[in-house]
């Protein structure tokens, strides 16, 4: 008997059935856009540094289930991220055609989706990496989308405690390589931790006026000249020049990273003193750049360095 008269007689009707998996196919991309791709594809980049600096000798198939642990964990924080901030997603301009606010995905899949992708990495983690990488893990999730997440519409203090979720998966990779923390697992979190300050205080100053819409306290909200969002960029932007260099001090790295280290703040440093001098959004997209070029770079020297 042919499938389509076997589904027939079992009362099954094809229609149905061709609709369902027609609207599976049509929410799969929303779902993955969920992940935000591109922020997982950095949180994995950032572990697998911390990785590669902390293992005495590489092990691929550790570095493979530490990667895909965090790659799950990441992409269910994300995730949970934008159903916790649906509503204000959907009055800011960049935001509003994110699957929840644009109605593509009802709230509740999306947070049982979530949930599981996170539970899923953090279980992987403790079983096939170790308890430590995993219990930071779950710092993660639940630092980032129930700490951050609302703090964001009462303090400013939001973009520093942010902070610290986003340096995290740098040391979750570090233990996963050692199996324990150390001053360099630190060291690396200390430089990933300052780096997004003057990193977010440019992005926040060119999105004043969504964050302000929205209702997010963000510090360039009613900083009309930019004076207390350039000043604590240019300070946190010179801060990143000897926290960069502790890897040397602690003999994880040798003299090329020690001078390319402070290229590269010095580079990062310009940038954040043109915009301290001057809030213009040239000059906020400059930092901008520059702290996006800065990272990558130094992570990659790091890395060279060490190997």
């Amino acid at each position: 008997m042919e499938a389509g008269s076997l589904l027939k007689t079992r009362g099954i009707p094809l229609g149905g059935i061709s609709r369902r998996v027609h609207s599976i196919r049509a929410t799969l991309p929303s779902y993955l856009e969920l992940t935000k791709p591109r922020i997982t594809a950095l949180v994995v980049a950032s572990a697998a540094a911390g990785f590669l600096l902390g293992a005495a000798s590489f092990d691929l198939a550790l570095f493979a289930q530490a990667m895909g642990g965090v790659a799950l964990v990441a992409s269910g924080t994300s995730a949970l991220n934008q159903v916790l901030e649906r509503d204000v997603d959907a009055l800011m301009g960049r935001t509003r055609a994110r699957p929840l606010p644009a109605g593509r995905i009802a709230a509740p899949p999306a947070a049982a989706f979530s949930g599981v992708l996170a539970a899923a990495g953090i279980v992987w983690l403790w079983i096939a990496v170790n308890p430590m990488t995993a219990g930071l893990a779950l710092a993660t999730f639940i630092s980032y989308d129930f700490v951050y997440t609302p703090l964001k519409r009462v303090h400013s203090l939001s973009t520093v405690v942010g902070a610290v979720p986003g340096a995290l998966p740098i040391l979750g990779g570090w233990t996963a390589a050692t199996g324990q923390f150390g001053p360099g697992g630190w060291a690396l979190f200390a430089i990933l931790f300052v780096w997004q300050l003057p990193h977010f205080l440019a992005l926040a100053w060119l999105l004043r006026d969504d964050y302000e819409a929205a209702g997010l306290r963000m510090l360039s909200v009613g900083d009309f000249e930019g004076r207390r969002t350039r000043h604590q960029a240019l300070l946190y932007a010179l801060t990143l020049i000897p926290v960069s260099l502790l890897p040397s001090v602690l003999g994880l790295t040798g003299v090329a990273y020690f001078a390319v280290a402070l290229g590269l703040g010095g580079f990062f440093l310009w940038a954040a003193f043109r915009f301290a001098r001057a809030a213009t959004p040239a000059n906020a997209r400059g930092l901008f750049r520059a702290s996006i070029l800065y990272l990558p770079l130094l992570m990659a020297v790091l890395v060279l360095d060490k190997l």
